[in-house]
């Protein structure tokens, strides 16, 4: 039960943390910047994480778990980038919805890559 309310602690912050940066960035007007944005993010501390930056403290299996399904589980979110796609789809933004998911596919790829460099290069603990 307590890895239960860690895990739904660390979504709160995850969800507060995404909500933020989606108020300070903002929404755009036909680019889903503020949803792009925070996958990109997620994406580079979760394969910052896997790389072993932090390998000793990684390897706890329920921190893991806080990190992952908790933090960055809220904090990132499939589902509105799906949303969002569909939405520019239906009001006739067929190439800027082409870009979005282009976009997030490869850009989640590299920066997914360059976690993985720089925790491999910044073995922290």
């Amino acid at each position: 039960m307590k890895q239960v309310i860690f895990v739904g602690l660390a979504g709160m912050f995850g969800a507060v943390l995404r909500t933020s940066i989606g108020l300070w960035i903002g929404e755009g007007d036909t680019f889903p910047i503020a949803t792009f944005s925070v996958n990109m993010i997620a994406t580079w501390i979760l394969c910052f994480f896997a790389s072993g930056a932090l390998y000793h403290v990684m390897k706890n299996k329920q921190f893991w778990e806080i990190v992952t399904v908790g933090f960055l589980g809220s904090f990132s979110t499939f589902s509105a980038f799906s949303m969002e796609t569909v939405l520019l789809f239906e009001n006739g933004q067929l190439l800027l919805a082409i870009v979005y998911v282009v976009a997030s596919i490869v850009g989640g790829i590299s920066v997914g890559l360059f976690g993985f460099i720089c925790g491999r290069k910044w073995q922290v603990i």
